[in-house]
């Protein structure tokens, strides 16, 4: 009878123990690593003395419309020294004409043009490799045909972060406030991303970058043979890039208000279902301490969430061990998470964590095992 009892009480218990495991991880990257973001001092470099010639490199498919809006404002920086190449990658649209009536106002304007071929079929990497290829400066800065430049001073704070034994620059760039859950999820999901790989970054073991705001030297990117480790898939040409070739002295990171670049959103559920699963499948050629770190920062948070539950069910009578733990984590969260979404300029969604926090988590293992197995077929 007291065997039994014994058996029944550890069984009782062990949710909470379990839970209580979790929740020390889950600690763990909220105040150690991401602490690091949220304790970090926002540094300006536009003022450094050196203007390093800039290729600004933009590979374009079908974009005549996000270019007569967003190149003019690329093209204008306020620089003395920088080109801007955009790779015309096999559009079928307008977008020859656009770049060709540029062209005739700006003379920083380099146009790159791919033609499509009828048996072979390129990633954006090839379009990316053809504009370093055709850049004259030894500083790339990469970002997309649909980006805006937070200020003229996007130029000079990105290539002002290049420092003696730097190599990669990481920005951000986050989307445009629209109203809508899906808007407020998309800008949480990115600001997410960009505290861990920023977060990170300072910890010395940078895993990523994102695209759309982008620099390194060209040096590296021959160095490392381009792509050509993972030119067979689709995505990755931001992402793994900086993972197979960042070490603990070769990056920095810039979030400046002034060295952002903003984007627009998806506006429907369906169109960013389909981004997330262009965007999926490049983790699983991460580093293999990367990947381990990921997942158990995703792998705790899904089972602490899943945890509360049955652990209140077996044991009621130890519901506020459940309820305190899910608080300690939420209160960690909102006092590491208000100075990085102030920095990142994402304030507004910071009441929302309880809710976007649950869906994100659950959201991105639906994703990952879902489209993991789906083959790629553009990289727009």
């Amino acid at each position: 009878m007291g065997n039994q009892f014994e058996i029944n009480f550890q069984i009782s218990h062990l949710p909470y123990v379990i839970l209580l495991l979790l929740l020390f991880i889950q600690l763990y990257f909220i105040l150690v690593v991401y602490g690091k973001l949220a304790f970090y001092k926002v540094k300006s470099y536009k003022e450094k003395p050196d203007a390093k010639p800039v290729s600004i490199i933009i590979c374009a498919h079908n974009e005549q419309e996000n270019l007569k809006i967003y190149l003019p404002e690329i093209l204008e920086q306020d620089y003395p020294n920088f080109e801007v190449i955009v790779v015309n990658d096999c559009s079928f649209d307008d977008t020859k004409w656009v770049l060709q009536d540029f062209a005739t106002q700006y003379s920083n304007l380099k146009i790159v043009e791919i033609k499509e071929h009828i048996q072979l079929k390129h990633s954006k990497k090839f379009a990316l490799t053809m504009g370093i290829k055709a850049a004259q400066n030894s500083y790339l800065l990469m970002t997309d045909a649909d980006c805006q430049p937070a200020s003229k001073c996007w130029l000079s704070e990105m290539a002002g972060t290049f420092q003696p034994n730097k190599e990669i620059v990481l920005g951000y760039s986050p989307y445009f406030k629209f109203p809508g859950f899906l808007n407020r999820l998309i800008r949480f999901e990115t600001t997410h991303t960009a505290m861990s790989y920023l977060s990170y970054a300072l910890k010395g073991d940078a895993y990523m970058g994102v695209g759309r705001n982008l620099a390194y030297t060209k040096d590296l990117f021959f160095t490392a043979k381009g792509f050509t480790e993972h030119m067979h898939i689709k995505s990755g040409d931001d992402d793994l890039f900086v993972n197979a070739n960042a070490n603990k002295k070769n990056v920095e990171i810039n979030i400046h208000p002034d060295s952002m670049v903003y984007s627009d959103p998806k506006q429907t559920w369906k169109s960013y279902y389909k981004q997330k699963a262009r965007h999926s499948g490049a983790s699983t050629l991460y580093k293999g301490r990367h990947q381990r770190m990921l997942g158990i920062q995703l792998i705790s948070a899904v089972l602490f969430y899943l945890t509360l539950i049955p652990a209140i069910l077996i044991s009621p009578s130890f519901w506020y061990i459940a309820l305190s733990c899910y608080l300690i984590r939420l209160i960690c969260q909102i006092f590491i998470f208000r100075p990085i979404y102030r920095k990142l300029q994402v304030s507004d969604i910071l009441v929302w964590l309880p809710i976007l926090d649950l869906y994100y988590y659950f959201y991105i293992c639906f994703n990952g095992l879902f489209n993991r197995s789906k083959k790629q077929v553009s990289w727009k």
